[in-house]
């Protein structure tokens, strides 16, 4: 298997354009994880980014609105591909403790990322949400974006 394009469904209050949909999108997501990744979410800039991805900051305005906007995707991305995966390791099990088993394995189970996402590194976005995910949700607008169905 070399790569699996996964279009998963991220609430449309988290972006302008979404990045899924297009090379420059995706690249904005591939990117954005290295960075974040490498250098933490204080010091990750959208200048930055277009730096790598070797466009213009205006062109990742078009997807999204900030640098919150987009780790925000981010964690969401992160969350619904749990959810793709627990479902797909769980499909046809009954047995409740069986299937609970399965999804505390997926869920702490780091070894064995999908690496085959094109546009995604797995392992680097897990690192990201453990090392910065409250960062997402400790901020004044919370209450806001949680009745937008950010979280």
């Amino acid at each position: 298997m070399d790569h699996l394009f996964i279009n998963l469904k991220i609430n449309d209050n988290l972006f302008l354009k979404d990045p899924q949909q297009t090379e420059l999108g995706r690249k904005i997501i591939e990117s954005s994880v290295q960075l974040i990744d490498e250098m933490g979410l204080e010091q990750f800039t959208f200048r930055k980014l277009a730096d790598v991805i070797q466009s213009t900051e205006t062109s990742v305005y078009r997807y999204f609105e900030n640098k919150h906007q987009l780790f925000v995707y981010l964690l969401n991305w992160y969350w619904e591909w749990m959810m793709v995966r627990i479902d797909l390791n769980t499909l046809n099990i009954s047995n409740p403790a069986v299937k609970m088993k399965i999804i505390l394995n997926v869920m702490v189970d780091t070894a064995n990322r999908n690496t085959a996402i094109e546009f995604v590194d797995e392992e680097a976005l897990h690192r990201i949400v453990v090392t910065e995910g409250t960062k997402g949700y400790h901020h004044k607008m919370v209450d806001e974006e949680n009745k937008d169905g950010f979280f």
